[in-house]
């Protein structure tokens, strides 16, 4: 990929159960970013639906599916447009599967959201983990 082609979107998954939801820690931060959401880049002929649900397989071994899509914004910190996904988990419990990428998975709960992600999450996300974490 040269400088001049655009890179790819990223997908990713938002995934709350039990009164947490799943993040990623990863090997080497993203500019200031060290803990996510599961996800990766769409590939070609895929939707960002279809590869929120294939990375989340693909990284920590989950089977979810999309429930509908949050919102789509360009990241302030990498500069790559970025698709967000709620999913529901279908089967399997998260565990480090891509192991080049990923150090640990963990089950945030709310109050703790602030301690992985300092600078905040996007709007829409943090609505619906405001929804569903807590109610």
């Amino acid at each position: 990929m040269t400088d001049t082609e655009p890179k790819p979107v990223v997908s990713m998954a938002i995934i709350a159960r039990d009164g947490a939801v799943l993040m990623i820690r990863r090997r080497q931060k993203e500019g200031e970013l060290l803990w996510a959401f599961p996800g990766g880049a769409v590939e070609e002929g895929e939707i960002p639906e279809e590869a929120a649900v294939r990375e989340v397989a693909e990284e920590v071994g989950l089977t979810v599916e999309s429930e509908s899509v949050l919102g789509r914004r360009v990241h302030p910190q990498t500069g790559r447009e970025v698709v967000y996904t709620a999913c529901t988990v279908v089967d399997g419990e998260p565990a480090v599967l891509d192991e080049e990428e990923i150090t640990e998975v963990a089950w945030v709960k709310h109050s703790e959201i602030g301690d992985h992600v300092p600078r905040g999450l996007y709007g829409p996300v943090q609505e619906y983990l405001d929804q569903v974490l807590v109610s």
